[in-house]
């Protein structure tokens, strides 16, 4: 009996969008869980974790190749590497001074930014307008703001909007995953050295090693499976949208995990900032609202 095409379509779509609903869950619990090892290694020692673990699951997925590559292949690969540390080093630091939801939604702004740039469209800038107020509302600007805090979260915004930018030019010279896994393992052999160092200086606990290590699995290794097998399986200008569920599900893993509960303004200005991403990703501008999922990246 011949199955119904759009039947089997409906299905499949289904699941690709709960994928992308378990991958953005899974990444911003596996933050959270990070977060709570902040006393026994820091944000530093959490970050090396991350980067070992993604490198040391990634690198033998992918077997990328290092040798014979060109200089215009390297120059990318070397800078999505040290946009991977500062991306995540910074977004940690935030998530310590200023909470999971916060600093989170505040990272999103990068991607909007890659999105509305050079856009004509009066909606686009509308929602870039949008967000700027939702930034204004969420953080709060006064003499009690954490102004380091609310940078740090800038300047992961900041790193996110340039690995879109060098992701889309690595995927240009290298096919497949082969570029990113190969930055994911520069990024590992790079780290190396600082978490052997800051591991010497500051002695780990293996509570704090074992949620650093869940940190990686449910931050990178998780969703970039689950992020592969629903871009199989829903248009990316959908998947695209879905991402902007991250900060509603880091809001709530900050509650849940963390006990950091928000003021209603702070709902507010994230509820802005994030109506603004969904609606710009929900124009279909493909791989320029986000040139590639999070998950997928192994962040």
């Amino acid at each position: 009996m011949d199955q119904d095409p759009a039947a089997t379509e409906g299905r499949r779509r289904a699941a690709g969008v709960a994928l992308m609903l378990a991958s953005s869950a899974s990444n911003q619990a596996g933050a959270a869980l990070g977060a709570t090892a902040f006393p026994a290694i820091g944000a530093v020692g959490v970050v090396a974790v991350r980067q070992l673990v993604a490198a040391l699951i990634l690198t033998p997925v992918v077997r990328p190749r290092l040798r014979g590559l060109r200089r215009d292949q390297w120059v990318p690969i070397i800078g999505l590497a040290l946009v991977f540390s500062v991306m995540n080093l910074s977004l940690y630091a935030a998530v310590d001074r200023l909470g999971l939801a916060l600093a989170v939604t505040l990272e999103f702004l990068g991607p909007l930014t890659v999105a509305v740039a050079g856009s004509r469209r009066l909606v686009d800038l509308g929602c870039a307008l949008l967000a700027g107020v939702g930034v204004v509302v969420l953080t709060g600007p006064g003499p009690s703001s954490d102004v380091v805090g609310i940078a740090l979260g800038l300047v992961a915004a900041t790193a996110w909007g340039a690995y879109i930018l060098l992701n889309r030019a690595l995927g240009r010279r290298l096919p497949g995953l082969h570029g990113t896994a190969a930055a994911s393992l520069v990024t590992g052999a790079a780290w190396t050295p600082i978490a052997a160092v800051w591991f010497a200086l500051h002695t780990p606990t293996a509570c704090g090693i074992a949620l650093a290590v869940a940190c990686g699995l449910l931050s990178s290794v998780l969703p970039y499976v689950a992020d592969l097998l629903a871009l199989r399986r829903i248009p990316a200008p959908v998947f695209s949208t879905l991402t902007s569920i991250n900060p509603v599900w880091a809001a709530l893993a900050g509650w849940i995990v963390l006990g950091q509960a928000l003021a209603t303004a702070e709902w507010t200005g994230m509820g802005l900032i994030v109506a603004s991403n969904a609606v710009v990703s929900a124009r279909g501008r493909r791989a320029r609202a986000v040139a590639a999922p999070e998950g997928v990246a192994v962040r």
